[in-house]
């Protein structure tokens, strides 16, 4: 049964994703007048076809790894286009149009988060509170006197000049763990300061500020969080409490969250350029399933937001300029924004070769990540 509940979170997770992906490619197409020949949500062999009135295929295929929406393209040497249909075809478009298109599927990914923990916040979700253990001696949090029961009410960024700084402005409320969490991550990826306003057991309040220069790094070889200090204590669910917002405010604060958490993956992921995130942190298609089947038992809010956190991976990977990737086709984008030309069809071929090498490498190595996690002895 559990294997079972694996697979389908694997398979929902995925098909949600890449449908979404896939849908804001084709949204943004149809707006901008650009006739869609396929939109395919999966590889290899079609399981299912159908062929819409505008004469649109919609796809479902075999293996649920990626998808693609296919649009016609003068470029394209399969395609031959008759003059009464080039208003609709994709490269005599506009180059904002283009562009629109090609960012528009990651955009969706990234919307689709937002939609995903707004209805969690609008439903009302139970959250770990804010409570502190006893932080490890050597940690940068027990050589400021933070002690164990103490509870983080406040947060205020002080950016990375912190020496000599007042404490005495607003605080930003914090409402559980999971938003502290990820502002210590904001802090600590972006070597900032910050400053807690926390409350003791007994009712009394004070502040302590984090220097930027005390801050651990981030580095393959150490956890900073462990070595910052701040860690959540075992509350028992009936000490949690419940976050339900309005309709408004829940999509605010769903956008806040986005906005945060892909500022902290797009460092992480920067950082495995210069070094600090190791490469082993990398997770392919084993890891996905695995944390999505665990997601799924523990229940449907979980599991939500685990779809949501991975929408926000996906459109952040998409992103990256790398050919293969809408990031790729994107920086094609800017050099004829820049150059006045575009880059030619042979040269675009190339780069993609070079890319789908890349590719490649990169999931061979996740794959490989995930070997080592789950069935190496």
């Amino acid at each position: 049964m559990q294997a079972l509940i694996t697979l389908a979170s694997f398979l929902i997770t995925l098909g949600v994703m890449v449908s979404f992906h896939e849908f804001g490619h084709f949204l943004a197409a149809r707006c901008c007048g650009v006739r869609v020949l396929r939109i395919a949500v999966g590889f290899g062999k079609p399981l299912f076809t159908y062929h819409a009135q505008n004469k649109t295929e919609w796809v479902l295929a075999s293996i649920p790894l990626g998808g693609y929406v296919k649009l016609l393209d003068g470029r394209d040497p399969q395609q031959t286009i008759i003059p009464a249909e080039e208003s609709q075809a994709f490269d005599l478009k506009p180059l904002w149009q283009r562009s629109l298109i090609v960012a528009a599927g990651p955009f969706a990914n990234f919307f689709l988060a937002i939609l995903i923990l707004a209805f969690i916040y609008l439903s009302g979700a139970p959250q770990l509170p804010a409570v502190l253990q006893a932080p490890p001696e050597s940690s940068t949090a027990a050589k400021l006197g933070v002690a164990v029961g103490d509870r983080v009410i406040g947060w205020r960024a002080l950016g990375s000049q912190t020496e000599n700084v007042a404490l005495s402005g607003d605080f930003d409320p914090v409402f559980n763990w999971n938003a502290l969490r990820w502002n210590l991550m904001d802090a600590l990826t972006a070597e900032d300061g910050f400053a807690l306003e926390l409350q003791t057991p007994v009712g009394g309040r004070y502040i302590k500020a984090f220097d930027a220069k005390d801050l651990p790094k981030i580095n393959p070889e150490s956890d900073p969080m462990l070595q910052l200090g701040l860690l959540p204590a075992r509350t028992p669910m009936e000490g949690w409490q419940e976050l339900k917002l309005g309709p408004v405010d829940a999509i605010i604060y769903a956008s806040q969250r986005v906005w945060l958490i892909t500022k902290v993956a797009a460092r992480l992921m920067a950082g495995l350029l210069n070094g600090s995130t190791s490469l082993k942190q990398l997770g392919g298609p084993l890891s996905i399933a695995d944390m999505a089947g665990k997601s799924a038992q523990v229940g449907w809010q979980p599991f939500l937001a685990f779809v949501a956190l991975m929408s926000i991976s996906i459109g952040l990977l998409n992103l990256l300029p790398f050919p293969m990737f809408d990031g790729g086709r994107l920086l094609y984008d800017a050099w004829e924004l820049v150059a006045g030309k575009r880059i030619s069809t042979s040269m675009q071929e190339q780069f993609q070769k070079v890319g789908f090498i890349l590719l490649i490498s990169m999931w061979l190595l996740a794959l490989f990540n995930d070997l080592q996690r789950y069935i190496s002895p």
